[in-house]
């Protein structure tokens, strides 16, 4: 809750003229209690809300702002139980509502000819919406203002959906809107229906997590992580690709021109060449009836030109 939350219960009218006018708010931790507390403070009368707010705004009295934001505690409590559906703490609505309450007051202009209370019904909701929209889901799911509208509204219209349906017997609770009912939805709104559509979408959807922890019995949970991940880009792996590279073209290169014309043609037939039906070039039985020694000996040859390679490789790794 927000500072408005630390001191004794309130006291009676009067009490409005002490120097701390947060002293009437219960301490924090009772919810009931401050909802109680805030309920029972005095509502101001028109010419007192003009005059506190003329002294903050002239004078800057703080004391006059805590005022007219104690006599209007109870609105911040009742327009945040209009968002209870969304599965957030009350406390925590409530204590967002009043930030909004507060902007309020220090905007609040008595000369405009309304009053405080119409005035800071925006900017309590704005902050209301502003944390859940925050906090309802890890993933926002509304920055536009039509997604906002949407957003709290579909729920309320799908509700009143069901409600026409069951009044006609229909028999049946669509968990998702019809053509029909998303036209008319769009048209409410001032939206367009593919909104409709694509916000429905979000909020029949859940939050996953990228990266599960592992489950009760010791075993590695699979989550998006697993087939989402690009090791691709990955810095380290593309380092590698990139030596893979070098190695396989000027390494190489580099490495056969080392050799001897027999040992590179040996190493060529046995490592490098692939003939048009995928096979290897010649055995070491082949070379060795070419080259008219056995095949022990071409096998030797190619021994200690693997070992000139590498060598020559050691420079490109």
């Amino acid at each position: 809750m927000t500072a408005s939350l630390t001191a004794p219960l309130p006291a009676p009218r009067a009490a409005l003229a002490v120097a701390n006018p947060w002293s009437l708010v219960p301490p924090l931790g009772n919810l009931d209690a401050y909802i109680s507390a805030a309920n029972r403070l005095p509502m101001l009368t028109l010419e007192e809300e003009q005059e506190f707010s003329r002294k903050f705004k002239l004078e800057n009295d703080l004391e006059a702002a805590g005022k007219l934001v104690l006599s209007h505690l109870r609105l911040v409590v009742s327009v945040s139980r209009q968002y209870l559906g969304y599965g957030l703490p009350h406390g925590d609505l409530i204590q967002e509502g009043n930030v909004g309450l507060m902007k309020a007051v220090k905007r609040f202009d008595p000369d405009q000819g309304v009053r405080l209370v119409s005035y800071a019904m925006h900017w309590i909701k704005a902050e209301i919406h502003e944390y859940i929209l925050k906090n309802w889901r890890m993933v926002k799911v509304a920055t536009t203002k039509s997604q906002r509208k949407l957003f709290f509204n579909l729920r309320s219209m799908k509700q009143r959906f069901k409600s026409d349906d069951a009044a006609a017997d229909l028999g049946t609770h669509r968990e998702t809107l019809n053509p029909e009912q998303v036209q008319t939805m769009a048209r409410e709104l001032k939206v367009k229906p593919e909104e409709v559509i694509e916000m429905e979408t979000r909020l029949s959807g859940g939050d996953v997590l990228l990266d599960p922890s592992p489950s009760d019995d010791g075993e590695d949970a699979f989550g998006p992580i697993a087939y989402l991940t690009d090791a691709n880009h990955e810095p380290l792996a593309v380092i590698e690709a990139r030596q893979r590279d070098v190695l396989a073209t000027d390494g190489i290169a580099t490495a056969l021109d080392s050799l001897d014309a027999r040992s590179r043609r040996i190493v060529e037939e046995r490592w490098l060449k692939v003939n048009d039906d995928n096979s290897g070039g010649m055995t070491l039985h082949d070379l060795a009836a070419e080259y008219g020694v056995s095949a022990e000996r071409i096998r030797q040859i190619e021994v200690a030109a693997m070992k000139k390679m590498k060598t020559a490789l050691a420079s490109y790794v």
